[in-house]
């Protein structure tokens, strides 16, 4: 009988545990957030004041290159403990990021410049975040691709991004005959060191397409 109420006991105590360990994750799930933070892509001038406080706010800064962001933060004299998110390493450091959303931490994610997720790294993580129930919040910045067609003074109702093209000739020349065949607006990123063998292959495609370059 004695033995019987021990074990009893020590049952009720592991359910006790288990029934607050369980209260304690949804409450985290419920009230830690992962933000997403547009920062500047040349002009820290460019950062939002809802981006600062934001970066200022949370317990840790997750970032595609953390040399980089250590950068951004040393400007405005925010210090917080940084975390290594790359395109190599992006659904592993997701896990980690999950795992300190789980202990009740905000976590922010940027990316080396721009909006998170748009030719970027941030996409994977979010995924990760999300599928854990944790939510997301965007905080809205700049994006290179919006900044140059807001200056562009060409295209029509639809607009074309496709990113980064492939760097093989080929598929390079075969994407870029695709998407001048839709008649529409296009915005491509490309590197400086490939820009002219971009232009030389859309002149050799449609040569008297209009086009803008920036930078």
């Amino acid at each position: 009988m004695f033995i019987d109420l021990v074990q009893k006991k020590r049952l009720l105590t592991r359910t006790v545990f288990s029934l607050a360990s369980s209260s304690f994750l949804f409450y985290n799930i419920c009230v830690a957030k992962l933000f997403v933070v547009g920062t500047p892509i040349g002009n820290l001038g460019d950062i939002t004041y809802r981006a600062i406080e934001t970066l200022k706010s949370v317990d840790y800064i997750a970032a595609e290159d953390t040399r980089h962001t250590l950068q951004l933060l040393n400007h405005f004299e925010i210090k917080k403990p940084l975390i290594s998110c790359r395109a190599q390493n992006e659904r592993i450091a997701g896990e980690k990021i999950v795992k300190l959303l789980e202990e009740g931490h905000d976590i922010a994610y940027a990316s080396d410049a721009g909006t998170p997720g748009v030719s970027d790294p941030g996409a994977v993580l979010v995924d990760v975040v999300r599928q854990a129930g944790f939510d997301v919040v965007p905080i809205p910045g700049p994006a290179a691709f919006a900044t140059l067609v807001s200056v562009a003074g060409t295209g029509g109702k639809t607009l074309i991004f496709e990113g980064f093209l492939s760097p093989k000739p080929g598929r390079r020349r075969s994407r870029l005959k695709e998407l001048m065949e839709t008649g529409n607006a296009v915005v491509i990123y490309e590197s400086p060191f490939r820009i002219t063998k971009l232009l030389a292959d859309i002149a050799d495609i449609e040569g008297n397409r209009r086009i803008v370059v920036g930078r």
